[in-house]
């Protein structure tokens, strides 16, 4: 299997104040990596190398987004979706919540039992991946209340297989 060369593309420039998930706007500029974020991606034996969490901190810090949970994904359309429906207090995931989502996708999670510590974020990005798969296939994201939400043609395009 053929690697992806990392994209080199640089960041489009801000030309005005970029708006939050929740109808905030901050300038761009004045936005940093939180140190929390800065201080986990610095950490060994992480699951996820550190130049991907790297990668994202810079992503978000660059469009102005000072969200932690901005800066700790690649924050596209499910990323902003999950945030929406799954993050309470502290930009925290509530479990119960993802879990009805991936039930009301289909997703299996019985297997995933582990609850050693870091047990909540292995959970959160092996459900986002199973879930990516299942939404991009059907174009669509159900959520636990019966609402379905209409996947972007570009984001499905870009995660089907």
């Amino acid at each position: 299997m053929a690697r992806k060369k990392p994209d080199t593309t640089p960041a489009p420039e801000a030309e005005a104040p970029l708006a939050l998930s929740l109808g905030e706007a901050i300038e761009a500029q004045t936005v940093a990596i939180d140190p929390e974020v800065a201080a986990d991606n610095a950490k060994a034996r992480s699951v996820v190398a550190v130049a991907y969490k790297d990668r994202y901190a810079h992503r978000a810090k660059d469009a102005g987004l000072a969200r932690k949970a901005a800066q700790r994904s690649s924050w596209d359309w499910l990323a902003q979706t999950l945030a929406g429906e799954c993050l309470g207090e502290k930009d925290r995931i509530d479990i119960d919540r993802f879990l009805a989502i991936l039930e009301a996708n289909g997703v299996d999670h019985s297997r995933w039992q582990n609850r050693s510590k870091g047990w909540e974020g292995r959970l959160r990005m092996t459900g986002r991946l199973a879930l990516q798969r299942v939404v991009a296939e059907a174009g669509t994201l159900s959520l636990p209340d019966g609402e379905t939400l209409e996947a972007p043609a570009e984001w499905v395009a870009k995660h089907q297989h």
